[in-house]
């Protein structure tokens, strides 16, 4: 996860080298932005390993919308430490934008939640350009995390997303020999373990 501060004066740079929504910026080109905006914006980063996500979704107490609050209100408070900025723009992956707004602000630390205006929406790394960036360095940098463990374990796991066969081959082929880069909440890897045991079952 990312968070990415602008002076909104300085947009218009953004704009020039062709800044927008990750997901719809080819990889090689995201590669070269990631490049540029290190001189153009300031930014946090995060990585939520497997295990962290499973054990939130696992216990009563969050759900990965939650998760993804606290993890941007934690990034939020470490930014404003060292770069004061009056409002902060997060892409919402929950259905109720003011619950999930409330949940960010209740998260922040007194200083921080006085002096900045917390904005969720659907589809922010579309509609407002600095989004837009930190979307590109948090696809960059999964990305790159993804090759380091085609590099550790040395075998072609794809891109890591369930649509994509290879990702799903490699899941079949490797589920329980590689615990570590699995979260085991993800539906396609639970999908996968009770089809294994069905058939298990089954020719027992």
């Amino acid at each position: 996860m990312v968070i990415a501060v602008i002076d909104e004066k300085k947009e218009n740079e953004l704009r020039k080298i062709g800044v927008k929504d990750s997901k719809l910026i080819l990889p090689e080109k995201r590669e070269y932005l990631f490049k540029k905006l290190k001189g153009i914006v300031d930014y946090e980063m995060i990585i939520v390993e497997p295990k962290e996500i499973d054990e939130a979704l696992l216990s009563e107490r969050l759900n990965l919308n939650w998760l993804e609050a606290e993890k941007a209100s934690f990034l939020i408070n470490k930014m404003f430490k060292k770069k004061s900025f009056d409002k902060v723009i997060l892409d919402c992956p929950s259905t109720n934008i003011k619950s999930y707004t409330d949940y960010v602000e209740k998260n922040l630390e007194l200083k921080t939640r006085k002096n900045i205006k917390v904005i969720a929406e659907h589809k922010a790394d579309v509609n407002h350009i600095v989004v837009g960036a930190a979307s590109i360095i948090a696809k960059v940098t999964r990305d790159r995390e993804i090759e380091k463990i085609k590099k550790k374990i040395g075998k072609e796991i794809g891109s890591g997303y369930p649509a994509d066969p290879k990702t799903k081959k490699f899941l079949k082929e490797n589920y329980d020999k590689y615990p570590e880069i699995f979260r085991k909440t993800w539906d396609t890897y639970k999908k996968i373990v009770n089809d294994k045991k069905q058939r298990g079952l089954e020719e027992f």
